[in-house]
């Protein structure tokens, strides 16, 4: 009987473990949530301020929606513009190009860091696996216009400059020289830049 139960506390202990480690998004309360930034006209749903569904029209539907468990954006690139590496630690992103050529790419998860990258015209898509470091460079002489889905209403974005050589406060630079093979002087100059939204 001793032998049974040791056995069974593990197992029990780690399908709580992983039933709790599951976060996807809330379900929705309602059909839809049209978002609404004066919260005095609003009906809050799955902590976000909804535009009363009593009110809502077609035409709210080309702006942001929340409770759907997706979200969408527009990316415009100037030429040799970029969307620098960064992650979605929350969503799968899916990229259509609409206008011009950009060069895309995700790298995989340790140990292997395995790079793929494509060239993009108009009318083709890229998938970006959920978690993974990625980025979009225009690499055509015009404008590039892009469309990217993301299976999160809340997919969080961490760009990567930023959050290393941005964060407040700061890493330690000697541990930054450490782990990038750098020189202390060149941590410390790449910490000195403007690192807020410079993508």
């Amino acid at each position: 009987m001793k032998k049974g139960v040791s056995f069974l506390v593990p197992v029990a202990l780690m399908a709580l473990a992983s039933s709790l480690a599951s976060a996807p998004d809330p379900s929705p309360l309602q059909d839809t949530c049209v978002a609404n930034a004066e919260p005095e006209n609003a009906v809050f749903v799955n902590g976000k301020f909804c535009k009363n569904p009593n009110l809502t029209k077609a035409e709210d539907f080309f702006s942001g929606l929340n409770t759907l468990g997706i979200s969408a954006v527009r990316i415009n690139y100037a030429p040799y513009g970029q969307n620098p590496p960064h992650t979605h630690p929350r969503a799968t992103e899916i990229l259509t190009v609409l206008e011009g050529t950009l060069l895309v790419g995700f790298v995989t998860s340790n140990p292997e860091n395995r790079l793929f990258t494509k060239v993009l015209n108009r009318g083709d898509v890229f998938v970006f696996p959920i978690g993974l470091i990625h980025f979009q460079f225009n690499i055509g002489h015009t404008n590039a216009v892009a469309i990217a889905g993301l299976s999160s209403q809340n997919p969080g974005v961490i760009t990567i400059a930023n959050a290393v050589f941005g964060s407040d406060p700061a890493i330690d630079p000697d541990f930054l020289a450490r782990a990038f093979q750098l020189e202390k002087n060149v941590v410390e100059y790449l910490q000195s830049r403007f690192w807020y939204d410079n993508n």
